[in-house]
């Protein structure tokens, strides 16, 4: 099957100039070539900018911008979303990595079966880039409310049809905002369809945000109450459904 359509990459990125170019080289080795890739810094203070701008020098499909202040990854993130100018968005955070075949795999799995918002599995590594067991398998179709229990979606291995969906801001909480974004979307598409193939390998950063788990559960929080507005007592059981999950069963 012949797949096409430009497909916006959405890359918010802040201080990762240590992982951003093998990100970037991860892209430009993909079989589907038809691309952009927004990178929007938000005010980095190491050398992430020059690292970027030695790619741009010689691949005119990478863009650059930078916040006027530091905002967070949501308001990176919808920056790279106003940006874009693809039919497809796909979304990849600037220390995470694609396979080759990412992208040409999943338009033809999108296009093949009409299928306008997807996934795919990804496989955990550790900071350094050594390869962990633990897989994670998309399954195959993801609704609201099987969202909001237990995210089962790798952030970098989303991508969706804009002239199907439309452009979306993302809600502006410190963590959980991706999971807060795919919520959104699904009131407007009923199901992400998974593709049961890996993709992306998730890089588990030392010290990051989503390393602490115990600190998650007030973005989690903040997620179920300020932002989908769910009672008290939902959000509680959602809670400790979600502990349950990620504190106790992941290490």
């Amino acid at each position: 099957m012949c797949v096409k359509g430009l497909v916006s990459i959405i890359t918010p990125t802040y201080n990762c100039g240590k992982f951003i170019g093998e990100t970037i080289e991860s892209v430009q080795q993909q079989t589907y070539t038809d691309w952009e890739m927004i990178i929007v810094d938000d005010c980095s203070t190491d050398d992430t900018k020059n690292v970027v701008a030695k790619y741009q020098e010689q691949d005119e499909r990478i863009k650059y911008h930078c916040l006027t202040e530091n905002s967070g990854a949501a308001v990176a993130r919808t920056k790279a979303m106003e940006l874009a100018t693809g039919q497809y968005m796909a979304f990849l955070d600037s220390d995470d990595l694609w396979m080759p075949e990412k992208l040409e795999k999943q338009l033809e799995f999108m296009q093949k079966n009409n299928y306008a918002f997807t996934s795919t599995s990804y496989q955990h590594m550790r900071e350094d880039g050594e390869m962990l067991p633990k897989i994670l398998q998309a399954i195959p179709k993801t609704d609201f409310y099987r969202l909001l229990l237990d995210c089962p979606v790798g952030n970098s291995t989303v991508m969706y049809d804009v002239s199907k969906m439309g452009k979306f801001q993302v809600p502006d909480i410190r963590k959980r905002n991706d999971d807060a974004l795919w919520l959104a979307m699904l009131k407007k598409e009923q199901y992400i369809h998974g593709l049961d193939e890996i993709l992306m390998k998730y890089r588990l950063r030392n010290n990051s945000i989503s390393s602490n788990k115990w600190s998650l559960i007030k973005y989690t929080w903040q997620l179920y109450r300020d932002i989908e507005h769910l009672s008290v007592f939902t959000s509680v059981w959602h809670i400790c459904w979600w502990g349950c999950i990620k504190v106790f069963k992941l290490k």
